[in-house]
């Protein structure tokens, strides 16, 4: 038997340099990883596309050197009316916080009219971390001691920032334990060994660690990258991974029934379940690559982040993995261990028995492949009918989180005692116009307009809207806005602006990116397996998977969970994950179709590949659906969402779409599924009735 595998780095000796070499990159990828938090962008102008008019007043702000910067509001209420020690407490708190860095100025105390509360607005100047430190500085001053019964909350696009991003900061080493320990519980069930789940998971882990240090040299380099994105790495590195790894090791194990020597094994276990793990990475990577056309720079920063992640876990299950493997005895599979015997080479068929279940579900699909199709295909119509229930667009500060912080607790507290607008008004940037102020002011939807602010040639207002920045009547008024302000050469930006950039920068990427993965992944297909209506199948069932999901999710986030609604990227995100996972099964099991009808036929080909993969793609569909699930121990909505959707779509891909739709309508059609290729037209693959083998009948 060979000693050396050729191009694959699991030989006797090739898998030492594998070894070796890991242990360098990890070493490495561990040192820049650990400096990646500090990378993270989180600001406005950071997710917002560079073109849009929101981002545009953000940077001139900064090159005028009058940034503003982001408004913090302080509001004090008590239902009972502000006493005179309230007063004096608040103005305390006024006086220290002018002694912060980056705060330069505090207006206020603001007393409301009917006497029951006040605020302080608080612009904090800076980026980042910048921002969050002289907020939990902020918070600290002004929360010290308050006189009792008087309700001090920090609120205001600062305050909503700092909850948001603090989530995400307090709870990164919890989500990676929840990930961690999803995937031990499901490698246990899956192998009932107490050894052999140890080397997926070392795989999966380093193959997380060399990600952060690639995604730290990007964020360097320029990418974006936020706290959502290194959340979503961590999920999908280790959820991808365990994915691969169960495929692989499953051949492996098959392998070791027909070859004795491990290292030969492990060699026709790459070869043969190799192509189908990396069509599927290369499928997943290409797809999330695609997102770097958005306009949003929050979606195209996931896009190459979320790459890197699959890169590296790719490259870790085809070669680490490996190594390990060959590395250790056939004891590690303990207690069922996978024996050499010679039958199992000389009956292909042989294996077939140790797949109960699935020889079942294979006669299943034989039995009723048209009624299987017809069912499956109305059902997910039928789901997909929710989508009508799905509201996306700008989510309310309120909106975006499961329970209610402080800064939710404050905005409601003002909206009680203030105008709608007073916390976050629209900003006005301009060249000296002597009827810009009354321009602003004569706009229907402005309830009042700040004194000027000139700096360099330029005049900056604040309008204070009639509506809460978060509604469709202040958007519209900042869309009149800009309607009346542009012929003077000026620009409107602020929270609302900010809003309204963001839903129509998603609108665009949704019409735009969302064909060209569908493009590119029919693409793949027809290369992996060299046809036109398989990959055309394939294609139609995974996006009626994505409406059924999106359906779902629409009934569920409506009438289950409450939710205000999703945001405008939302669709988009879903659709990239469930798409470029989803096919991700299909190519599994399709991969394996195809070889096994080369030699038996297409439709005991359907039914061998169905048989022999059932358990392992069912279980890689469980492992990723309980990972993505972790993310919902974040109690921010838009990551419950993403949680739900996620898990819920490649559960309903692996169970039905996999397990039953895909199989029964390959069936049904039988050999012409591999047209116009040459494998439709072997006489021997044409669809007849033959019976099944012996075993799987």
């Amino acid at each position: 038997m060979p000693s050396r595998l050729a191009g694959v780095p699991a030989g006797r000796r090739t898998k030492w340099v594998v070894l070796v070499a890991w242990l360098i990159l990890l070493m490495v990828g561990g040192a820049l990883g650990g400096r990646l938090q500090g990378v993270t962008k989180n600001s406005a102008d950071a997710y917002l596309p560079g073109a849009a008019e929101a981002t545009k007043v953000i940077k001139l702000q900064k090159e005028l050197h009058h940034e503003d910067g982001t408004v913090t509001l302080v509001s004090y209420e008590r239902r009972g009316g502000v006493t005179p020690q309230d007063l004096a407490f608040a103005r305390s708190a006024a006086a220290q916080l002018k002694g912060l860095s980056h705060v330069a100025s505090v207006a206020g105390p603001i007393t409301s009219q009917d006497g029951r509360a006040m605020q302080l607005v608080v612009p904090v100047s800076g980026d980042g971390d910048i921002v969050l430190k002289t907020i939990d500085d902020l918070r600290e001053v002004v929360e010290r001691g308050p006189p009792a019964g008087l309700d001090v909350r920090v609120t205001g696009p600062g305050g909503t920032m700092s909850d948001l991003i603090g989530v995400f900061m307090k709870v990164d080493g919890t989500l990676l334990l929840v990930t961690l320990a999803v995937v031990v519980v499901m490698l246990l069930l899956t192998y009932r060994s107490p050894f052999l789940w140890i080397v997926p998971l070392v795989s999966a882990g380093s193959a997380y660690m060399l990600s952060q240090g690639l995604v730290y040299l990007l964020a360097k380099a320029g990418l974006t990258v936020n706290s959502q994105s290194t959340a979503i790495l961590a999920v999908l590195v280790f959820g991808a991974g365990t994915d691969y790894a169960l495929l692989l090791i499953a051949r492996y194990r098959e392998e070791l029934h027909r070859h004795e020597d491990r290292h030969e094994a492990m060699r026709i276990a790459l070869r043969r379940a190799g192509p189908a793990v990396l069509a599927s990475g290369a499928t997943v990577t290409i797809a999330l690559l695609c997102l770097l056309v958005a306009e949003l720079n929050s979606t195209s920063g996931l896009g190459p982040v979320a790459a890197v992640g699959i890169v590296c876990a790719l490259a870790a299950m085809t070669t680490l993995l490996p190594a390990l493997l060959v590395a250790l005895p056939r004891g590690v599979f303990w207690p069922v261990v996978p024996r050499f015997d010679a039958r199992y080479a000389d009956e292909p068929d042989a294996l077939e028995k140790e797949h109960g279940v699935w020889t079942r579900v294979a006669r299943f699909v034989s039995a009723r492949p048209r009624i299987i199709s017809v069912g499956g295909v109305l059902m997910l119509a039928a789901l997909a009918c929710g989508i009508l229930s799905l509201r996306t667009g700008p989510i309310s500060n309120a909106g975006q989180f499961v329970g209610t912080p402080d800064s939710v607790v404050g905005e409601r507290a003002l909206a009680r005692h203030f105008p709608a607008g007073t916390g976050s008004p629209a900003v006005v940037i301009g060249p000296h116009e002597p009827g810009l102020r009354a321009t602003i002011a004569r706009t229907p939807g402005v309830s009042g307009v700040s004194d000027p602010v000139v700096v360099g040639g330029y005049e900056q207002y604040e309008a204070t809207l009639s509506s809460a920045a978060d509604t469709r009547a202040a958007r519209d008024t900042v869309d009149r806005l800009r309607t009346a302000v542009h012929p003077l050469g000026a620009k409107v930006g602020g929270t609302t602006a900010v809003n309204l950039d963001t839903q129509r920068a998603a609108a665009h990427d949704n019409k735009v990116i969302i064909p060209i993965v569908l493009g590119v992944v029919f693409v793949i297909l027809v290369l992996l397996l060299r046809a036109l209506v398989a990959p055309l199948l394939l294609m139609a069932t995974v996006v009626l998977s994505f409406a059924a999901s999106l359906g779902v999710c629409g009934l569920v986030f409506t009438h289950v969970f409450g939710f205000e609604g999703a945001d405008s990227g939302f669709p988009l995100e879903i659709f990239i994950f469930l798409v470029a996972l989803g096919v991700d099964y299909n190519i599994f099991l399709m991969t394996r179709v195809r070889e096994e009808s080369q030699r038996i036929g297409t439709r005991p080909g359907v039914l061998r590949g169905l048989t022999v993969t059932g358990g392992v793609i069912t279980s890689a569909g469980v492992v990723l659906a309980a990972t993505f699930a972790g993310l919902a121990t974040l109690p921010v909505t838009g990551t419950v969402e993403m949680a739900f959707a996620v898990a819920f779509g490649v559960l309903l891909d692996s169970l039905l779409i996999r397990s039953l739709l895909v199989p029964a309508l390959t069936y049904d059609i039988g050999g012409r599924v591999w047209l116009p290729g040459r494998l439709a037209g072997d006489r021997d693959l044409r669809p007849d009735d033959r019976p099944m083998p012996q075993t799987v009948r």
